[in-house]
């Protein structure tokens, strides 16, 4: 199992990538139902990657965060970073056109059950 710390004590087993922005709250949120919209257009092909274990949506309506983590197996994520995380960049050039869609990053983070 992978670790990140030369001890070998910070172990993980997955490996996630992450696309955020932040989205307004103006015109009934219609931002937000647009990105919603985007996610139900690409969730089978996330679901499709090989070795995913889980594509998860986070929101936040106070601080107008959208979150979308897609979390592959960390043996499989090498060949996912190989193709560009695709579909990520048609994904946030489509967000990119969302009037109201602000402040679009993407990260990339490990995960583990403790």
């Amino acid at each position: 199992m992978p670790a990140i710390d030369e001890a070998a004590t910070v172990n993980f087993d997955t490996v996630a990538r992450e696309w955020r922005c932040k989205w307004s709250a103006d015109a009934g949120k219609i931002s937000l139902t647009k990105i919603q919209e985007l996610v139900e257009k690409y969730s089978e092909q996330l679901k499709a990657i090989p070795h995913v274990k889980k594509v998860q949506r986070v929101v936040c309506g106070g601080c107008l965060d959208f979150k979308l983590s897609i979390a592959v197996a960390a043996v499989a994520f090498p060949d996912w970073e190989a193709k560009k995380f695709e579909p990520e960049e048609e994904f946030l050039t489509a967000l990119k056109d969302i009037e109201g869609v602000s402040m679009i990053e993407t990260q990339t983070y490990t995960l583990m059950d403790v």
